[in-house]
């Protein structure tokens, strides 16, 4: 099992060559030549594929084209449970996972395949491709890996790992896998620290941010591949979850003007919809959405993958896994009814069954279920920086006051903050992670935003809360990943 699945890995990024199918199988079964493993990296056609390839790697349902979002929400607060079904994460919501609950095993696989191909990309690009494609290419495409390299690490901390607050980043992160592997062989690796797989992430970010483009000459690749601010804005929430909010100032400095109406100035720029429910139906590819993983009529997320599958219900019918927890978010007195985020993107059952039941309608074409699955929107990066100039100044910060008004008023034109609305700097701050509760829901964020700060899982439906010291915090992990690397530990 252990060779089949690491061979599986080493030739992941060559899957786009569909041509090449017989240099997929060489007959040792075991190990890829190395003329064989650089032949992907002859041509600039084949190599601008294997770019492409590396986001058809995040595009998996079973990553963010849909299932981190889901375990993300669902390890929360704000949904409840209908379906007690194990496949689509009841293990998950009711924090009962092992190391060898599906999720906890899929994931890790997902994730570490996609670095695995982001390391087998650049180090063929080192060894042959960058004598095939133009320096600036080169650049980019290696700049676009290591974006995506970053990101995948950055999810798994999230539900591997314990937070950065937690002893300064100082426990167990991640195993920190850099260069491919291509062959069979000892792939034992202990865990790097949290603040070790941060500096990581940091380090792929910072290449990315000097590498990539500044813009694509379409809406739709604005949107679903990474560029300069594409970057950008991915490391104001690396730093907020390593709380160094001052690198959250300088970055987010970049992409976010000085006064409203808040926009980026350079590169691609950046701006709220006027309309929040423009963001969540076609073309999807609006000013707001720095990254998102698209679908269509022939690429979907695939079966109980998808995020309408788990968060929508159509009227009448029962589809939905997860509704909308009365007790959680939805519950707070200060999200008027009028707000478009609850008029235009909450939907509740007619069905007997589930009569009166809420559900979210971000998600709301139907089968095959063809929504794109939002990674970063711009309004997180408003309210980044927001609550991190809150949190390094420890004043009723001014501007931090507008740019919450930014979001909440775009939604709620009735309610408009202002410095006197807040008492102490605390209390600021309290609105802030309310309004991204409001703003993000179904988006993946909540667990997150939980973990930085070290707050507790609160509890939902007949599920207690979760303490920050409570081993079930986070995931533990994966029982393959315990058999076949002798040097790891559990958390």
């Amino acid at each position: 099992m252990k060779k089949k699945f690491i061979l599986l890995l080493s030739i992941g990024v060559m899957l786009n060559y569909s041509c090449q199918k017989d240099l997929l199988y060489p007959e040792s079964q075991t190990q890829v030549t190395s003329d064989e493993a650089y032949l992907p990296f002859t041509t600039v056609p084949r190599i601008q594929a294997q770019v492409l390839g590396l986001y058809g790697g995040l595009r998996n349902g079973g990553f963010l084209g849909g299932r981190y979002q889901v375990y993300n929400e669902i390890k929360a607060d704000n949904w409840i449970n209908q379906s007690t079904n194990g496949v689509t994460g009841s293990s998950t919501w009711n924090e009962s996972v092992g190391t060898t609950t599906d999720e906890v095993q899929n994931l890790w696989r997902i994730a570490y395949g996609v670095i695995n191909n982001c390391n087998l990309f650049i180090d063929g690009m080192a060894a042959k491709g960058s004598t095939v494609v133009t320096a600036a290419q080169n650049t980019n495409y290696v700049a676009e890996a290591k974006f995506i390299r970053g990101l995948s690490y950055y999810c798994l901390l999230q539900m591997y790992a314990r937070p950065f607050i937690d002893g300064n980043g100082s426990k167990p992160g991640l195993p920190l896998r850099l260069t491919g592997n291509s062959t069979v062989g000892n792939y034992d690796l202990a865990r790097s620290t949290v603040a070790e797989v941060y500096a990581q992430i940091l380090a792929d970010l910072n290449a990315a941010e000097a590498g990539l483009p500044t813009t694509y000459a379409d809406a739709t690749t604005i949107a679903s591949r990474a560029h300069v601010n594409t970057a950008i804005a991915l490391k104001t929430r690396v730093y907020l979850a390593m709380q160094n909010y001052a690198s959250v100032i300088t970055e987010a400095n970049k992409i976010v003007s000085a006064a409203a109406p808040f926009t980026a100035t350079t590169g691609v720029p950046f701006a709220l919809q006027a309309d929040i429910a423009n963001v969540f139906k076609a073309p999807y590819n609006t000013t707001e959405s720095v990254f998102s993983i698209p679908f269509n009529a022939t690429e979907t997320p695939g079966t109980q993958n998808q995020l309408g599958y788990y968060f929508y219900n159509n009227g009448a019918a029962l589809s939905a896994e997860y509704y909308i927890n009365p007790q959680g978010i939805a519950g707070n007195t200060g999200w008027k009814a009028t707000d478009k985020r609850r008029t235009s993107l909450i939907g509740t059952s007619t069905n007997t069954a589930r009569l009166g039941f809420q559900y979210l309608a971000k998600y709301a074409t139907p089968t095959p279920y063809t929504d794109w699955a939002p990674v970063i929107r711009y309004s997180e990066v408003l309210l980044n920086l927001a609550e991190a100039r809150v949190r390094s100044t420890n004043i009723v910060d001014p501007q931090a006051v507008a740019l919450l008004n930014a979001v909440r008023n775009r939604s709620d034109a009735t309610t408009t903050f202002t410095t006197a609305s807040f008492a102490t700097a605390a209390a600021l701050n309290t609105a802030i992670l309310t309004e991204r509760n409001i703003e993000f829901l179904g988006e993946g964020l909540r667990n997150s935003d939980l973990m930085r700060l070290g707050l507790p899982i609160p509890a939902k439906s007949s599920i207690p809360a979760v303490p920050y010291e409570d081993s079930r915090y986070i995931w533990p992990i994966p029982g393959n990943e315990l058999l076949y690397n002798k040097l790891i530990t559990n958390n």
